[in-house]
């Protein structure tokens, strides 16, 4: 099973691209970040057509999460536990009904600019929220992949330019220390697992050259459980969806599961 992530920064303005990546690369589930429509604005038919079964957490001009794939998708929870309050649409979670069971979330973590703001505050509320509810579904010993844009720069190797991002809310030392307590729950990151270089980046701004450049960093992770890291066979990281015709800001990461 390929199961990629991928926030496409506005779904309905990067359709035409996001369908060409996913003829291409041919996942059998894909996790969408940043969405940007409301649920009925979703553009289903030509995913439908495709073979995917379609859930979509979506809120109007921001944010916003999807789960598609081409297997049945059961046990679906909207929203992140621990907050009634919270009306912001960055995760979505379900149980992909494939020959072995994977349970796959979308998440769209806050970015949390600029620090030592609510904004702030929020992103690592949220952040705490995750490590909660990932300590409960780890409790199931089921196959679990937690996919998504992190917000988050876990160390230096993981950006180009590390000093560019000191007092930016995705390299802060508490944003880093949450990622690291998410990760010590017992849950592996696919890119260790796969032995890809350092250099490996999934998001480039289109401002200042950064492209050019190369100025990147790592924000986009595959999260897996030890039954999932069990049957973990591979990892992409697609590099040159950021050249495709009307990219987004960043590109699909693929993880590989044996059935």
């Amino acid at each position: 099973m390929r199961i990629a992530t991928w926030n496409v920064n506005s779904v309905n303005a990067r359709l035409e691209t996001v369908l060409a990546w996913v003829d291409q690369a041919q996942p059998e589930v894909l996790c969408l970040q940043e969405i940007k429509c409301v649920d009925e604005k979703f553009p289903s038919e030509p995913f439908e057509s495709r073979g995917y079964n379609i859930e979509v957490h979506g809120q109007k001009s921001y944010n916003g999460v999807a789960l598609l794939s081409k297997f049945p998708i059961t046990d679906v929870r909207r929203g992140l536990p621990g907050d009634d309050t919270d009306e912001q649409a960055r995760y979505l979670e379900g149980l992909i009904e494939a020959e072995t069971p994977v349970r796959v979330a979308a998440i769209y973590l806050p970015n949390g600019n600029p620090v030592g703001t609510e904004k702030f505050l929020y992103k690592l509320r949220w952040f705490q929220r995750l490590h909660n509810h990932a300590s409960e579904l780890l409790r199931l010993e089921e196959r679990l992949a937690l996919c998504g844009d992190y917000n988050v720069i876990p160390e230096p190797v993981d950006a180009k330019n590390a000093a560019a991002w000191k007092d930016d809310a995705l390299f802060q030392p508490e944003s880093r220390a949450a990622f690291r307590g998410l990760i010590s729950l017992g849950l592996y990151d696919s890119h260790e697992l796969g032995g890809e270089p350092d250099g490996t980046y999934t998001f480039w701004d289109y401002q200042a050259g950064a492209w050019q450049r190369d100025h990147g960093i790592r924000i986009d992770f595959a999260l897996l459980s030890p039954q999932a890291a069990d049957a973990f066979s591979g990892i992409e990281t697609w590099r040159d969806a950021r050249d495709m015709d009307k990219p987004s800001d960043h590109v699909p990461v693929v993880v590989t599961l044996t059935p």
